[in-house]
């Protein structure tokens, strides 16, 4: 585990539920403390990158609504309206000399590599601090609601969160929320986890907020992303006063900390986290071995094909148990890879150097 001097930039998420107080209204008290712990760690010369819900339950609270609209243009107005909103707030909390930097991103700003490099390097220059003749900036992400649909949506800012963290190589990933971490079975927060397994998974419950969809379980899945990723992820509340400065100094006393596994490459971190599958590889238990052995994956080993896509394109790839254990840019489209599995063929299905196992 890194110590608190290597956790120089960090992301960190702003559920929507701290956006509100009792009475449903803006709390300025909690978003003005973020801010303010955010501009410290900037001053001392950390890079802070904060991903923002609120947009849609602050369209919702322009519009007078009390239940999150089930229609996608409804929900798109209410995130262009609340999308101003939101920055406002945050000019607002920052204070003048502070500058926030609007940046919505969708799937495909991840999937498309050009994109993925040009966000990459978009944050990057934004957080170069000291080259610009102003006191601070704070690059504020979101999901692109206004425009978004089903097939380009993340579907919560807990995943994007993370794969934000994966994209610009974070040190560490903060996920602010109303709740103090993952409880146990009696109701005691777990502090460690070194491992997130079907039993973790299992102590994790969705939510029935009104004005988001997320809850525990996107946060386990958005901690996985990390991890796996090498980059430690601290659930936390967002209400507890100054709780980013607690959690960069002791991660593993205020929250939930999630221990990194070793840290992938660049461009396998995109294969795996910012690349979008489009259909699924099942292979043998002979093909499984050998994938976990660091060897390409060959037609012989396939033993069935689901989706359509095509060479280039990101796959899963599944065990006889339908348990994913890779992901991969493969070399054929659904239609030969029809044609060939179980086969012999004149070239690898996907390669090694584009094979990333999870």
């Amino acid at each position: 585990m890194q110590s608190e001097k290597n956790f120089k930039r960090i992301v960190v998420k702003i559920g929507s539920s701290l956006f509100y107080d009792a009475g449903n209204a803006l709390d300025p008290e909690i978003l003005a403390g973020l801010c303010d712990q955010i501009k410290d760690l900037v001053k001392e010369g950390r890079q802070v990158v904060v991903v923002s819900s609120g947009a849609i339950a602050l369209g919702m609270n322009i519009l007078g609504l009390k239940d999150r609209p089930k229609g996608l243009a409804q929900l798109q107005a209410a995130a262009s309206l609340g999308q101003n909103e939101l920055m406002n707030s945050y000019c607002r909390f920052l204070g003048k000399g502070w500058f926030a930097a609007q940046i919505l991103l969708t799937w495909d700003d991840f999937d498309d590599r050009q994109r993925y490099k040009n966000a990459k390097q978009t944050l990057l220059a934004l957080l170069e601090q000291k080259k610009y003749q102003i006191q601070g900036i704070v690059p504020i992400i979101n999901e692109n609601d206004t425009v978004s649909t089903d097939e380009i949506k993340f579907g919560d800012n807990d995943q994007l969160s993370a794969r934000v963290a994966a994209l610009i190589g974070a040190d560490l990933l903060v996920m602010l929320s109303d709740v103090d971490g993952l409880m146990d079975a009696d109701k005691k927060v777990i502090h460690v986890i070194d491992s997130i397994n079907s039993r973790i998974k299992e102590l994790a419950a969705p939510s029935n907020r009104k004005t988001s969809v997320g809850g525990m379980i996107t946060k386990i899945d958005a901690a996985k992303i990390a991890v796996d990723s090498g980059i430690p992820c601290v659930i936390a509340n967002g209400k507890r006063r100054d709780i980013i400065f607690l959690v960069t100094k002791e991660p593993q006393k205020y929250g939930t900390l999630f221990i990194p596994k070793k840290g992938l490459r660049e461009r396998k971190r995109w294969i795996a986290f910012g690349t979008r599958p489009k259909g699924k590889v099942i292979v043998d238990d002979g093909a499984k071995r050998a994938l976990l052995n660091n060897k390409s994956l060959l037609s012989v080993g396939v033993i069935g094909v689901e989706g359509v896509f095509a060479s280039g394109d990101t796959v899963c790839v599944s065990d006889t148990n339908k348990t994913e254990i890779a992901r991969g840019k493969i070399a054929v489209s659904n239609k030969t890879l029809e044609k060939v599995k179980g086969a012999r063929y004149d070239k690898e299905i996907i390669h090694r150097d584009n094979i990333v196992i999870l």
